[in-house]
């Protein structure tokens, strides 16, 4: 089977889009990700046949729902190449909203914790933003500490790893607090399709809030005056990870939009009740 041959195979009978085919077979190839030009200049050669067992065996996970940064082993977060597998989530380019948001918060020098980090996006992603920065991470699950200071060792950047439930073990106060947290309600249906991401990093209480809420009451204790709370959602809880935000006492409650216009992240700021004026109470 040639190139173009395995390409059009994989796309028209298991329904794949040509560019996950494509990462596939160069994956399979043992080429670097961002050669899909030589796969173009060599839609004609033929693959040998363990090659072409070994596409169409990834070509079927795929179709069958398995993310493609598992099958690679990799996902490209933030300008950085991460290492992934099922022990973490699958970084989602939806969450470099936060790093963003985050980084115009978080000075040269400045310290912040990312609570639940999984594969240690967000903190490493922070970390090569701001080298000078203190950064944290924070996980309840060893594996996922495991993936993610492997990231951090393998990409040279100094991050301190923690295994613990939130704001466990932490005894500082932070310039900045991130999270991405779970926030899928139990009985989701869309659960039944990300049946091969780790269900303890996706669901939280039978409105998905429950995480966010303990986060939520947690951080004030763990927060510099003046410091932020940042936290990404899902698509239908920007209002009321505010109205949460609010109750607890931050000021310049709001969200921010994604890539698709989606309000994907909400965070406030924590100041004594004193500092607080009209203009930087909740908006």
């Amino acid at each position: 089977m040639q190139i173009q041959q395995a390409l059009n195979a994989a796309c028209s009978a298991l329904g794949l889009e040509r560019l996950d085919a494509q990462l596939l077979l160069l994956h399979t190839l043992g080429r670097p990700q961002n050669d899909r030009a030589w796969l173009l200049a060599h839609d004609g050669d033929a693959l040998d046949a363990a090659a072409e067992m070994r596409y169409i065996n990834l070509t079927r996970r795929r179709a069958a729902g398995t993310p493609l940064a598992y099958l690679t082993g990799q996902r490209e977060f933030y300008g950085l190449t991460l290492q992934v597998d099922a022990r973490v989530l699958d970084p989602r380019p939806d969450t470099e909203t936060l790093v963003d948001w985050a980084l115009e918060h978080l000075g040269a020098q400045g310290s912040v914790v990312d609570l639940g980090t999984g594969s240690g996006a967000i903190a490493l992603a922070l970390k090569s933003q701001r080298p000078q920065a203190r950064i944290e991470a924070v996980d309840t699950s060893p594996d996922a500490l495991a993936v993610a200071q492997a990231n951090a060792q393998r990409l040279s950047l100094d991050v301190a790893f923690r295994q613990g439930h939130w704001f466990e073990g932490s005894t500082g106060r932070y310039e900045l607090i991130v999270s991405n947290p779970p926030y899928i309600a139990e009985d989701d249906p869309h659960l039944e399709n990300l049946g091969h991401e780790p269900r303890l990093a996706l669901s939280s209480g039978a409105d998905g809030l429950d995480a966010i809420r303990t986060i939520v009451a947690q951080a004030p204790a763990r927060l510099q005056n003046g410091g932020w709370l940042l936290l990404e959602h899902g698509w239908q809880q920007a209002e009321a990870v505010r109205a949460l935000l609010t109750q607890a006492g931050f000021a310049q409650v709001q969200s921010r939009r994604d890539l698709a216009g989606i309000e994907r992240c909400s965070g406030g700021q924590w100041l004594p009740a004193s500092d607080q004026t009209p203009s930087t109470r909740s908006r």
